[in-house]
């Protein structure tokens, strides 16, 4: 379906041949934002002379509009490349008689009131992404619409005393115009994708940037009587302001099944569906251990000699694991309504990580049991992860020149700051747990998620003749597996499985490419089937 099919509705103009001819001369090339404010500020101009040593005359004037001794940028600005060179690479001078020093010297001259004007790059325009009559699925990126879909493009002028003229935009090679705000009906897409691009015109007299929509529709049956057709959409933008997109799409480039992924990748509406029941062993021990259940009916306390819950002990629990295991379900749900992680997938990975217990286990640390290795993917692969985190443990310059360039030094000293952060263990605390720190540590864990999804997309990408998941048409469930891979078993198990499989053209699925993982590997197989099991 072309978009010469969009209509005319409340007012907005949709792809006719005349507009889309004009308009199409002025898609080529939007000017883009082009706004600055110049402000004049006060400042003190400060003279220096670069003089050589043993001799009166002056080499080079230099003038800085900061106190101390200039710096090196300062001398190669004023002084040029020559001098410079000469000044970085002298030696300091240390003899009495300073006529025997090669180089130069600095000396202070004077200092006066100046005025310098400031350039500031002022807010752009933006065009802001919505549907209208549609409902949001926070299980999933989709929204579902019981008409037509209708996308809307508005238009936000942020400077006072301006406003939007006209949204630009292309569909293919047709393009479309509208003023003060575009309504355009989507056609059906199935599976597959299609890509919009559009701007907004303003009467400051530049443009916003350029945006792009990559969008689904789908047409289903939900087996409702009354509401015989549905309209799944999914909208992958930058600029869209509706449901929020499932986490790690973007990095992919892969949604979700058309009407919501499997319930272990969901997000349910309340955390009462979170809810469970199993009777974990050795939480149930834990509990024992730290003398939260009365077990005073059974023979050694309750515990075996291998530590665990005796049968025993393990009925003596079962209401306080009940309880245990379901005390952060509404800090889960709010996690994942905040980062898009599954909330399902992040209860069921503490599940078989730790079972609710926030302790250690040997170097493995908290709820998700992180590791160092866990906690270096993390910092390195979720950028606005570890700017977050940096500045709460170091200055705010050493975490400005970012985790790979701040010297392994301070990387060691961020990797275990981060499982300290994620340790709920504690002497003074009941039961030896601190349950604030380990609801805190939950966020965390989502967000190590989020990093071990990116470091997936490019393990695919490596060992897949540089395509993204989206171009080898991996499944949106996969990509999660093999998250789920890199999470338990460390980037260089899902590499090296990759790689061996590329040689052997096994199919890109979680059961292509489980058989290719080293012995020492194989773990992770049972690991993600546990967790991705119905």
């Amino acid at each position: 379906m072309t978009l010469s099919l969009l209509l005319v509705l409340a007012g907005s103009v949709f792809a006719s041949s005349s507009p889309g001819a004009a308009a199409s001369s002025q898609a080529a090339s939007p000017p883009g934002p082009d706004r600055y404010a110049v402000t004049t500020v006060d400042y003190t101009k400060y003279f220096w002379w670069l003089v050589p040593w043993g001799e009166n005359e002056v080499e080079c004037r230099i003038e800085v509009d900061h106190e101390g001794m200039p710096t090196p940028g300062d001398i190669y600005v004023d002084c040029g490349k020559t001098i410079y060179d000469k000044w970085i690479a002298q030696e300091p001078c240390t003899q009495f008689d300073t006529s025997k020093c090669d180089g130069f010297y600095l000396v202070a001259v004077g200092q006066e009131p100046a005025q310098k004007q400031i350039s500031t790059k002022l807010q752009p325009p933006i065009v802001q992404v919505t549907l209208e009559n549609c409902n949001p699925v926070y299980s999933s990126s989709t929204s579902i619409c019981e008409t037509e879909p209708i996308m809307v493009l508005t238009g936000i002028e942020p400077l006072p005393g301006y406003s939007i003229t006209g949204i630009e935009g292309l569909y293919g090679d047709q393009s479309f115009t509208c003023s003060p705000v575009c309504r355009l009906r989507l056609p059906v897409t199935g599976e597959d994708l299609f890509t919009l691009q559009f701007w907004a015109y303003s009467s400051y007299g530049d443009s916003s940037e350029v945006f792009q929509a990559q969008i689904r529709v789908a047409v289903t049956d939900q087996g409702n009587p009354d509401q015989p057709v549905y309209w799944f959409v999914d909208v992958l933008s930058s600029q869209w302001a509706g449901v929020p997109v499932a986490t790690c799409v973007e990095a992919w480039g892969v949604l979700p099944p058309v009407g919501g992924p499997p319930n272990w990748l969901s997000t349910p509406t309340d955390s009462e569906t979170l809810g469970t029941q199993i009777p974990y062993n050795y939480l149930a021990a834990q509990l024992i251990r730290n003398q939260a259940v009365d077990v005073s009916a059974c023979a050694e306390g309750g515990l075996l000699p291998d530590g665990g819950a005796s049968a025993c002990g393990q009925d003596a629990a079962r209401e306080a694991v009940n309880a245990w295991q379901n005390q952060f379900d509404q800090i889960i749900l709010d996690t994942a309504r905040e980062t898009g992680v599954p909330a399902h997938l992040l209860k069921d990975l503490f599940a078989i990580e730790s079972q609710f217990w926030p302790g250690t286990s040997k170097n493995d640390i908290g709820l998700g049991q992180l590791t160092e290795q866990g906690a270096d993917t993390a910092l390195m692969w979720n950028p606005p992860f570890f700017k977050q985190f940096c500045p709460l443990v170091m200055n705010s310059e050493t975490c400005a020149k970012g985790y790979l360039y701040m010297g392994e030094g301070n990387r060691s000293y961020l990797r275990l700051a981060l499982i300290y952060a994620v340790n709920a263990t504690c002497e003074t605390c009941p039961l030896g747990i601190d349950l604030e720190r380990a609801k805190f540590s939950i966020g965390v864990f989502a967000h190590a998620l989020m990093a071990n999804c990116e470091q997936a997309s490019q393990v695919v990408w490596n060992y897949n003749d540089r395509k993204t998941p989206a171009q080898l048409g991996i499944s949106y469930e996969d990509m999660w597996k093999f998250t789920l891979i890199n999470y338990n078993a460390g980037g260089g198990c899902l590499a090296s499985a990759f790689e061996a499989a590329n040689k052997e053209k096994a199919p890109l699925t979680f059961e292509g490419i489980a058989p290719y993982l080293a012995p020492a590997c194989q773990g992770a197989i049972e690991y993600v089937n546990q967790i991705s099991s119905p």
